[in-house]
């Protein structure tokens, strides 16, 4: 029951509002129209009753009306108004009964919508839920009645009412919480859309209108501890960033942008992260705490020692658990680092090589460092080698000039480029060269064709490829 005055809601049975202190008449005021059929009613009723107790006229021979005279006319006169009294009540009860119930204060409601009542049709409504409390229905009428009387306060107001109404079907309140992202939508609240959708629980409605909820970041790997490195994702529906911190500060838009897993190895680690969706609307922040305690892998087996060589030395790794990476360029190696698949041959000059094995758990061994220096005693260098190739592939006619330009229409150019230097075939040590094509847009590709030069020597031979070993055939045999 709501006050009819101030329109704020009421006890049941309340003899004053509470809000406004009007006091409250427990007796309804009836309509005009349905008092005006009550007593229509009861006049016909007391028409015919009267008919029937009017004297009648002496016979034609002048003998008094039959019946018990005076006294029997009264009688029947206070047996008729009785009658009508019990009549009378009997309506007034009738018609108080259908004042009293749900379809008729809506029937009402209706008209007075038809005709553009606004102010009575909201009166007929709230006695209509008054009397029905659990008709979802009444209240959507309602609200949309104080939508057309441009009421924006109680319009909301009855449409959280129905949210929060345990009675509303999925229906009702879809149209409902639709109803109220417009009013918001409008004002630009959206973080209130994302508040109220996210408070309903309601995964329907939630999907339904998904563009307007940030949900806060969920974590691939449960918080707790852990004996392996652990790649942590932070994942949400809808479009917009992720925002964290890994030292338990609240993360801000100005915090590390989440665009890859996060690789949490050993040690201690309080995450947090919130999401902004594409709309500007901030989510809660999820956290989580991570314990990571790994046991080391034993170190890979090298071997060489660090040292200065004066021939060259394959690099290889004897023991390993896990797979093996390496560096030459002085960081730690990770497995996106240079696998290691086969001897490795020793640079020339000075060379620092970092090596390390990892285990599909994630769990690693500690870096292993090896420093080289390799020097030949030689007068052949490796840029001498390269000119010696070059200079018989002109000789030979596979390129024109020393720039490896061979006439290709595109642009295309060979190239002769220093690999590294071997004991081949146990004939000795040589500088393997590459040929290489290089296109006109930069990009080098090996031919598959390598030719060997005598450290010492220079004398030039081209490798050929004998079951995955490369064996010298002598230049003037294989000549273009």
């Amino acid at each position: 029951m709501r006050c009819p005055n101030c329109g704020a809601k009421m006890r049941d049975g309340a003899l004053y509002c509470e809000q406004c202190g009007e006091d409250i008449h427990i007796v309804p005021d009836f309509e005009p129209e349905l008092d005006d059929d009550i007593q229509q009613t009861i006049k016909s009723i007391a028409d015919d009753i009267l008919e029937q107790v009017e004297p009648r006229e002496e016979d034609a021979e002048g003998n008094p009306p039959q019946g018990g005279g005076k006294n029997s006319r009264k009688w029947i006169a206070g047996a008729a108004f009785l009658v009508l009294f019990l009549i009378v009540g009997g309506i007034g009860g009738a018609f108080l009964y259908l004042y009293r119930s749900a379809e008729y204060q809506t029937q009402k409601a209706r008209e007075c919508v038809e005709k553009g009542l606004y102010d009575k049709a909201a009166v007929y409504y709230e006695r209509a839920i008054d009397l029905k409390e659990s008709n979802v229905d009444l209240k959507a009428e309602l609200a949309e009645v104080y939508y057309l009387k441009n009421n924006k306060v109680e319009y909301e107001h009855l449409l959280r009412e129905i949210t929060a109404d345990k009675n509303a079907t999925q229906e009702q309140l879809e149209s409902a919480y639709g109803k109220l992202v417009a009013i918001y939508r409008n004002r630009g609240d959206y973080q209130t859309i994302n508040d109220f959708l996210l408070a309903s629980g309601n995964e329907k409605v939630i999907a339904a209108y998904q563009g307007y909820v940030a949900a806060a970041p969920e974590f691939s790997v449960k918080a707790g501890y852990y004996n392996s490195i652990q790649p942590l994702k932070l994942t949400t529906s809808g479009n917009g960033h992720i925002y964290y911190t890994m030292d338990g500060t609240d993360p801000t838009e100005d915090s590390e942008l989440y665009t890859t897993p996060i690789l949490l190895e050993k040690g201690d680690y309080l995450i947090k992260a919130f999401f902004v969706n594409e709309n500007g609307i901030v989510s809660d922040i999820a956290v989580a705490e991570y314990h990571i305690v790994i046991e080391k892998l034993p170190e890979p087996t090298i071997s060489v020692n660090s040292g200065e060589y004066e021939i060259p030395m394959d690099i290889e790794i004897t023991d390993a658990i896990g797979d093996v990476y390496y560096t030459t360029d002085g960081t730690d190696p990770s497995v996106t680092s240079t696998p290691y698949t086969g001897p490795i041959h020793m640079p020339l000059g000075e060379s620092v090589f970092r090596f390390i094995c990892i285990e599909e758990d994630g769990r690693t061994s500690d870096v292993v460092e090896r420093t080289f220096q390799l020097t030949l005693d030689t007068k052949v260098s490796t840029a001498d080698a390269e000119r010696i190739v070059l200079d018989d592939r002109i000789n030979a006619g596979r390129i024109w000039d020393a720039e490896g330009n061979f006439g290709a229409e595109n642009g295309d150019r060979y190239r002769y480029q220093y690999q590294f230097v071997d004991d081949i075939d146990g004939a000795g040590y040589y500088y393997v060269i590459a040929e290489i094509l290089q296109s006109a847009d930069g990009t080098s590709n090996r031919t598959g064709s390598y030719y060997a030069v005598d450290v010492y020597s220079g004398r030039l031979f081209r490798l050929q490829n004998d079951n995955d070993n490369y064996v010298l055939v002598e230049i003037e045999e294989s000549q273009e």
